[in-house]
C-alpha cells in the first residue's frame, strides 16, 4: 500500500498534468487561466505535502516534543497564492482588455485578426 502513502503526491501529478494541458491545448483565454490556476493549486499540495512532517509540532520549545515542523513551506504557501490571486486578476484584465478590442478572446481569430490588419 505505497502508493496509497503518497497519494498526495499523486494527486498534485495529476493537477499539474491537467493544468498544463489546459494551458497548451485550450485556445480560450479564460480557460488557459483556469488551467494556470489549477497548476498553481497542484504546487500549493505538493509544497504543503513536503512541509508536513510526522509526528512533529509547531515550533514551540516544549520538553515533551522532541520533533519539530518548519512553518516557512506553509509561509511560502500563503505568499505563492497571493500571487496567484494577482495572477489571475491581472488575466482577467487583460482578458477583458483584448475582449474589447478584438471582439473574442480565441487566439485563432486575434492571431487572424491581426494578419488581417498586418495586410
Amino acid at each position: 500500500m505505497e502508493i496509497l502513502g503518497q497519494f498526495n503526491y499523486w494527486v498534485s501529478i495529476a493537477l499539474a498534468m491537467i493544468g498544463l494541458y489546459t494551458v497548451i491545448s485550450k485556445g480560450h483565454l479564460i480557460k488557459k487561466l483556469i488551467g494556470l490556476s489549477i497548476f498553481q493549486t497542484s504546487v500549493f499540495l505538493l509544497f504543503i505535502t513536503i512541509g508536513k512532517v510526522r509526528g512533529a509540532t509547531a515550533p514551540i520549545i516544549d520538553p515533551n516534543f522532541s520533533s519539530y515542523s518548519s512553518p516557512l513551506p506553509h509561509v511560502l504557501i500563503l505568499t505563492a497564492i497571493v500571487v496567484s490571486v494577482a495572477t489571475l486578476a491581472v488575466g482577467i484584465g487583460l482578458a477583458i482588455l483584448i475582449k474589447r478590442t478584438y471582439g473574442s478572446i480565441e487566439d485563432d481569430e486575434i492571431e487572424s485578426i491581426d494578419k488581417a490588419e498586418e495586410n
